[in-house]
């Protein structure tokens, strides 16, 4: 089994971690409604996905 000859220092760990962010999530405009949106995501208020009905609005 590997085990580390060294401890790693906080500062070398630091500078590990600093690519682990996540990033914010996009967004696109909605070319119907010009609303944003997840991109591939269903659009919950009019059920479309990719121009093709997938679910039944809702009612408000």
């Amino acid at each position: 089994m590997a085990v580390p000859k060294r401890k790693t220092s906080p500062s070398r760990r630091n500078m590990r971690r600093a690519h682990h962010a996540l990033g914010p999530n996009p967004y696109v405009e909605d070319k119907d409604t010009g609303e944003l949106r997840r991109p591939h995501h269903v659009d919950l208020k009019t059920g479309m996905y990719r121009g093709r009905q997938i679910l039944t609005p809702k009612e408000d």
